[in-house]
């Protein structure tokens, strides 16, 4: 599935994988770690500094251990992994463009109660 399809895919399913306000929340906050967890990793590489790598693949796996937290209070599983490739891509896809665009959208108010 090429990275336009895979976008494509997660938002057509996001809303229906992502009703609990409670992991609203989580993500809100787990997100934006692993965006600069991210750019850590870049970062490091850049410049050759390992504890910038550290820090950024450590953030990075706290805001993927909040969000699976986060998952399990959801009424509807998202769909599980069918390998490393599949994982990488759908998750650095969610966290940079999937999830900001359902935040930025509103499309999450469709969600939550009035």
């Amino acid at each position: 599935m090429s990275p336009r399809q895979l976008i494509r895919w997660q938002w057509q399913g996001y809303r229906h994988t992502h009703a609990s306000r409670a992991n609203l929340v989580i993500h809100v906050i787990t997100v934006p770690a692993f965006l600069l967890g991210t750019v850590a990793v870049v970062y490091a590489l850049l410049t050759l500094r390992g504890w910038w790598a550290v820090a950024g693949v450590l953030a990075m796996a706290a805001a993927m251990a909040l969000q699976g937290i986060g998952h399990r209070l959801e009424p509807n599983a998202p769909a599980p992994f069918t390998g490393f490739g599949n994982a990488a891509s759908r998750i650095f896809l969610e966290q940079w463009v999937t999830f900001p665009r359902y935040l930025l959208s509103g499309s999450w108010r469709r969600n939550s109660p009035p």
